[in-house]
């Protein structure tokens, strides 16, 4: 989903699609701060960040390559 296509949607569904980064995020590793601050940058590919964690990437290194 784009940036331009989630700014359609109606604020439930927005809610849900946040909510669904997120968890998708916490399952990653991330805990829940960082979670939070990376599900809502929609420009950040979820399978990326997942990737990144589960490869071995520090937390941090994650973030700072992620923002």
């Amino acid at each position: 989903m784009t940036v331009a296509q989630f700014e359609q949607l109606e604020d439930v569904e927005a809610e849900r699609v946040i909510r669904w980064r997120f968890d998708e995020l916490a399952r990653a590793g991330f805990d829940a701060s960082d979670a939070l601050v990376l599900a809502t940058h929609l420009e950040i590919d979820l399978h990326a960040a997942a990737s990144l964690v589960t490869s071995g990437c520090p937390h941090g290194t994650a973030l700072r390559i992620l923002l």
